[in-house]
């Protein structure tokens, strides 16, 4: 077996993990499955839930790409592997809650191989619309603790790393509350990195999911659902304009659909709007959109 091969399977047995505890929330949505096979493009199966009780959309995507020369997206951080024949596999999950107090995460996990040259990416954020502490502190507490094993430093780094990359530049503003993330990632090895990867993918699901128990049935109206629609606007603007990972879909040529199964299916933009001060709307701006520490020692 490739070490491609491996990847490939774990994340695939992955995929259906979390789509199955996902599931669980729910009292009859279902993931559609959408199997796409080329023998020269290679293997797509994104997974798609819409409409349900819990989430109004959850697309939970694997890919197992190959091809004859990496997309610019990838090859122009790693000039070395431009023209190269290539292998990269992939899974990317995105949850768009219907319950506004329940935040939407991310979790992407890759790996490229390229000529002689291999490298993993990824990591897991969380973007809450309404801010509970100890939900965003549980999230970063499993995000610490995936990455202990590998030292103390690990933890700050890359999640110093995830504020950096998830910011809207044109905005001036984070997308959430951040978590990890880590793109070129060799340093330890092959087979110390693609157990840091899997120890990523194990505490997504330890993150998240008690937080989406927690709050799924917390009362909501319409202001709560016009406030959660206008900040899903932000997270469309960051996924069409900054994304690398949808350039990298786009450019190499896979579906459109599969792509942008990770947008929301409602949101909205609003001109000059700001926050009634003292609201609760108001304290996710001056609390939780303000990178800091949410681990304090005694966590």
């Amino acid at each position: 077996m490739t070490d491609v091969t491996a990847v490939s399977e774990h994340l695939h047995a992955l995929q259906d993990r979390i789509a199955s505890a996902l599931e669980a929330f729910e009292p009859a949505a279902r993931f559609a499955s959408d199997r796409r096979e080329d023998s020269e493009t290679g293997l797509s199966l994104p997974r798609v839930m819409s409409g349900g009780a819990v989430f109004e959309r959850a697309a939970v995507n694997f890919t197992h790409a190959k091809g004859s020369a990496l997309p610019e997206a990838a090859s122009g951080r790693h000039p070395e592997t431009a023209g190269q024949p290539f292998e990269a596999v992939s899974l990317s999950v995105i949850v768009h809650p219907e319950n506004p107090y329940v935040p939407t995460t991310h979790l992407n996990l890759r790996h490229f191989r390229a000529g002689r040259e291999w490298w993993f990416g990824g990591g897991m954020d969380l973007t809450p619309y309404y801010g509970f502490e100890e939900d965003v502190v549980h999230w970063h507490r499993a995000a610490r603790d995936a990455c202990a094993p590998f030292g103390p430093e690990v933890y700050p780094r890359f999640k110093a790393w995830c504020d950096a990359y998830f910011y809207l530049k044109h905005r001036g503003e984070p997308r959430g509350v951040g978590g990890i993330f880590f793109d070129d990632l060799v340093e330890w090895g092959f087979e110390r990195t693609y157990e840091f990867v899997k120890r990523v993918g194990e505490h997504f699901l330890a993150g998240y999911l008690p937080i989406v128990d927690r709050r799924k049935e917390h009362s909501f109206g319409a202001r709560e659902r016009d406030f959660q629609l206008y900040r899903r606007g932000r997270y469309v603007e960051f996924n069409l304009l900054q994304d690398r990972g949808t350039l990298y879909g786009l450019q190499s040529g896979r579906r459109v659909e599969a792509v942008l199964a990770s947008l929301p299916p409602h949101a909205k933009w609003d001109y000059d709007w700001h926050p009634e001060e003292g609201s609760s709307e108001a304290r996710l701006y001056e609390v939780f959109l303000k990178p800091r520490d949410w681990l304090p020692p005694d966590h």
